[in-house]
């Protein structure tokens, strides 16, 4: 009998060594693919980028709206470019109506505010002035000028550079715009473009890794169609060579 126990207990011990050292295994190349699969979304990224959204985005103020870190803010952003649109577009406001009635508005609650002190016998109150810095008008220019010389240098790159593949990208993308807007006005051409850029940002941040795999899904089964393509009739086109003749 001591024999057999002993015999039993060595067999035992052999089996739990045997499930330790498989559990080991599992346990190592799950967090190794957990790792590899960290590492390949973080090579993966949309474009090669390497920084994150809210840098590419330039990051301060304008980034932390876009990305909406402060929910408060954003959501009023949002809330008074769809107000401004529902004026213009829905209820047929038109730019220089709707100034004439806000200063209508501002002159009344100003003569309000200077007359009430002495319909209650009060000593007469000093009403506050509305008086816009002149900075701001020159920091709007100024910018507005950069972006649009920063625009034109692009197009003309583009048309002297020589790249007939990015010309004829920027030609159809420029087509595409023209006939997007012959469909609707510029406000909501431009309404459309301001909600895209307080979604789609923060939709991306939130989805980044499906997003990625699914571009590049959608990439690399693009670039199979491609070179099926190319092999099947692209490549059997005559391609007649060009040769130098000498004129005397």
């Amino acid at each position: 009998m001591p024999e057999k126990s002993t015999a039993e207990n060595l067999l035992d011990n052999i089996v739990e060594t045997l499930a330790d050292s498989v559990s080991k295994k599992k346990s190592v190349s799950f967090f190794g693919e957990e790792k590899s699969n960290q590492v390949t979304n973080q090579l993966n990224r949309l474009f090669g980028r390497q920084k994150p959204i809210h840098n590419l985005l330039g990051g301060g103020k304008s980034a932390d709206v876009l990305l909406w870190r402060n929910k408060k803010i954003s959501a009023s952003v949002l809330t008074g470019a769809t107000a401004i649109w529902v004026l213009f577009e829905w209820l047929n406001y038109h730019f220089l109506t709707l100034i004439f009635f806000a200063l209508v508005l501002v002159m009344l609650a100003q003569f309000i505010w200077t007359n009430a002190s002495g319909l209650f016998n009060r000593s007469q109150s000093k009403v506050p002035r509305l008086v816009l810095p002149k900075e701001i008008f020159v920091e709007i220019a100024s910018q507005i000028g950069v972006e649009v010389n920063q625009a034109l240098g692009f197009l003309q790159d583009v048309a002297c550079g020589g790249n007939i593949k990015q010309f004829l990208l920027v030609v159809v993308s420029l087509w595409a715009a023209a006939v997007v807007g012959s469909w609707c006005n510029f406000l909501t051409v431009f309404y459309l473009g301001f909600v895209a850029a307080h979604t789609l940002p923060v939709l991306y941040e939130r989805y980044e890794d499906e997003v990625d795999s699914f571009v590049y899904t959608v990439l690399e089964q693009i670039q199979h169609n491609y070179q099926k393509l190319d092999a099947g009739l692209l490549s059997k086109i005559p391609k007649g060579k060009l040769k130098g003749k000498k004129f005397e």
